[in-house]
């Protein structure tokens, strides 16, 4: 992997990207080109529409990411691949449209869009059919070799078995540092130079997955190793980068001391942040006035009970503040004061209500409070008080994740279905921390794009 602002990419994610990159390109200048023909047009050099080239290329890639083209299921499964490319080049498209009237030289004809629309199609979905089990085959796999042959071993191996694994484990070594649960393991004692043995396996990198690592660690052998060119890492930092969430389950306090993360140099990106919030949250209320004054007349009309509700929440450092939505649950949801989990079809929602949620329509009233400062657009999402007390006891570092603003997206709710119980709180804490380690406004510009995927696709939404 490739690690990009703190955030790692699957070099088959990334050489895919740049092909496509260039074939966006190149269909792009191939449909200014047959319209310049049609029409009996001087062709000038390419420089002269390079504006109008790279408008095109970015908007569809930019399209490609928001629908999860470079996703595990679009790189294993040409099929599902094509029905994402056709939606992202369909929105590209849409986008461009739009951008034709606020900024014309900036962008290709409609008709050359439409000739460039079609090329790019086939030339990306050739591309995954000449290229795709290439790049879901063993040659982007990194081959690892794992220190341990215990549970935590065992959880590298079930993680290499899933659909889209990057990578490969070569060789377990039983360090006998505990009873060993993986059968295929070679005892320590059988190998006589480790480095060498790792080496001769072809492995770029060591996971340290011991079971006891007092008086355990085989220091020697781990310097060795790193001094012959080859990668060392322990298990939390192997998870945290394979799965893109820090794993409660192998992490200890020393680990997220030490480790690489929230790093306290974020002023000019806290900045940065707040002026996209305030900017982009006074352009959304302005645009989407109308369509909450109409959603609140609606709600007023479907069930009794006020348009919009307000709730305590509890948000950066632990202070409370007041959230704003749209109702969508009965004006009896919660009778007794106590907050109730929502559970799947939740009763209690109404019938507006259930397609306000699915839609995400609901979720614009808190723009405001993103304007005023107590939200931004990209962070955990805030729970209630009796939520945070309760998860607080059953799981270590939530208060973490308050260390952060929170937001009406974020990567937990990217990457984790809407979740109703301590497990699934336990899941989605494990994203917010990743995010709260490793922010940058790239993650932050990679959440927002990822999230028209979960609104054209709700699959999660309660």
């Amino acid at each position: 992997m490739i690690r990009l602002f703190k955030h790692y990419v699957p070099h088959a994610v990334l050489l895919l990207g740049l092909l496509d990159f260039i074939l966006l390109l190149g269909a792009a200048e191939a449909g200014w080109l047959i319209r310049a023909n049609q029409i009996g047009m001087t062709i000038d050099h390419v420089i002269t529409r390079v504006g109008p080239l790279l408008s095109f290329a970015l908007a569809i890639q930019t399209a490609m990411i928001a629908v999860g083209v470079y996703g595990v299921e679009a790189l294993q499964s040409v099929r599902f691949a094509f029905a994402r490319l056709l939606v992202a080049v369909s929105l590209g498209v849409i986008f461009l449209s739009v951008l034709y009237f606020l900024m014309p030289a900036m962008t290709l004809w409609r008709s050359n869009s439409l000739y460039a629309m079609g090329i790019a199609m086939g030339l990306l979905l050739l591309v995954r059919l000449l290229l795709g089990s290439i790049l879901g085959g063993e040659a982007f796999k990194r081959r690892l070799v794992v220190l341990g042959a215990g549970n935590r071993a065992n959880r590298i191996k079930q993680l290499e078995q899933k659909r889209g694994a990057g990578f490969l484990v070569v060789g377990f070594i039983a360090m006998n540092d505990g009873p060993p649960v993986i059968p295929e393991a070679i005892n320590r004692e059988a190998i006589f130079n480790l480095s060498d043995f790792v080496v001769r396996l072809n492995a770029s990198e060591v996971i340290l997955a011991l079971e006891e690592r007092r008086n355990a660690i085989p220091m020697a052998d781990l310097l060795r190793i790193k001094t012959t060119g080859v990668h060392v890492n322990d298990l939390s930092t192997f998870l945290e980068r394979e799965t893109g969430r820090v794993d409660l389950a192998s992490v200890n306090p020393s680990w997220l001391i030490f480790s690489d993360g929230f790093s306290a140099g974020r002023r000019l990106s806290s900045m940065a942040k707040r002026l996209f919030d305030i900017i982009a949250s006074t352009i959304l209320l302005v645009l989407t006035g109308p369509v909450i004054a109409i959603a609140a007349l609606l709600v007023k009309l479907d069930s009794k009970g006020p348009a919009f509700y307000r709730q305590q929440r509890v948000g950066l450092y632990g202070q409370e503040f007041w959230i704003v939505k749209l109702r969508t649950m009965r004006q009896d949801a919660e009778v007794s004061g106590q907050a109730v989990w929502a559970e799947k079809d939740d009763p209690r929602i109404t019938r507006l209500g259930y397609w306000l949620r699915k839609l995400r329509i609901d979720e614009l009233p808190q723009t405001w409070t993103v304007l005023k400062g107590e939200m931004s657009f990209v962070g955990p999402r805030p729970e209630r008080r009796q939520f945070v007390e309760d998860l607080e006891q059953h799981l270590r570092y939530y208060a973490e994740r308050h260390m952060v603003k929170p937001g009406i997206t974020g990567w937990a709710q990217i990457n984790y279905p809407y979740g109703a119980s301590i497990e699934d709180a336990r899941h989605k804490l494990e994203y917010d921390l990743y995010y709260a380690k490793n922010y940058t406004p790239f993650l932050d510009l990679l959440i927002l794009i990822q999230t028209v995927r979960v609104i054209l696709w709700p699959d999660g939404a309660r």
